[in-house]
């Protein structure tokens, strides 16, 4: 009998403190009813990384039934203490420290992290991202040691390019980045930060690099609603079902496809269907 595919939740920019609490009640249960495997969380965990906005993240984290791993945000630096943002930019994780940065080892798969997320850069806008060429190394280095056969799935906060969606990235070293990726075998490049999802491949020199993102669990919604990734690993191929609080298919939450305004229309008033009646979104685009 074949192996059951490995399911895999992807998650990001959740933004506690404004986050969206219908949708990650219902994120909540689809984890404890689905069990994925893992759950990737792509950055920006908090809005404005005060310690009230840590602990409910934290509590949150700590209440999911599935092995996590949490990539560092942008929006997870401190903002208004810059000795803490130079010098313990992360202390404000102490709650689960653990699962920063983590990697996670599936069957035939593995999550590993790449930092996008800097304490300060060359540059006003601090918000955008950066691979340096430690945090690539230590990337490349972890894939490399993966057991023969193993494919990776890079998580990162900032997509390592320009994707088209509203949000901007403007990674400095994302295209070096990707480069050295196409040459290893990674299944794909896991993101968030733009609120809204995709799913593209990249040429590079050295090959293709497929990125997929996830969209917000936030208020901060940008063209989409608040939606999560469905990933299915069988041993070969990579499904991506885009999961969201409407009913509008993968295709249409896919930013290849996103029309200018994806979010139903609702007129004032209107009551908000519960969570427990999202319907599931179409079959998943490959």
């Amino acid at each position: 009998m074949a192996e059951a595919p490995t399911l895999i939740f992807h998650l990001s920019d959740i933004h506690f403190g404004l986050e969206n609490n219908r949708a990650i009640d219902w994120v909540k249960r689809e984890i404890a009813e689905r069990r994925p495997a893992a759950v990737a969380i792509t950055g920006d965990l908090t809005m404005r990384a005060r310690h009230r906005e840590f602990d409910a993240a934290t509590r949150w984290i700590r209440s999911l039934e599935a092995p996590v791993t949490v990539e560092v945000g942008n929006h997870d630096m401190p903002y208004f203490n810059l000795i803490e943002r130079f010098f313990t930019p992360y202390a404000r994780f102490h709650g689960m420290q653990d699962v920063v940065e983590k990697e996670l080892e599936l069957p035939g798969l593995a999550v590993v992290p790449l930092k996008t997320a800097v304490r300060a850069q060359p540059r006003l806008n601090w918000s955008k991202g950066w691979v340096t060429s430690r945090s690539l190394e230590r990337c490349l280095a972890a894939i490399d040691r993966l057991p023969r056969g193993t494919k990776a799935l890079v998580a990162v906060h900032h997509p390592l390019r320009e994707v088209g969606t509203q949000g901007t990235a403007l990674t400095r070293g994302g295209g070096k980045a990707l480069a050295e990726l196409a040459k290893r075998p990674v299944a794909a490049v896991l993101s968030g930060h733009v609120h809204d999802a995709f799913d593209i491949t990249e040429q590079t020199e050295n090959g293709p690099v497929r990125m997929v993102g996830a969209g917000t669990l936030s208020q901060r919604i940008r063209s989409t609603p608040p939606s999560f990734n469905e990933l299915t690993w069988d041993g070969e191929t990579l499904k991506v079902c885009v999961r969201n609080l409407s009913e509008l298919s993968t295709e249409d939450m896919q930013i290849r496809d996103v029309p200018e305004d994806a979010r139903p229309p609702r007129q004032p008033g209107e009551p908000v269907a519960p969570a427990n009646q999202v319907p599931r979104t179409d079959p998943p685009v490959h």
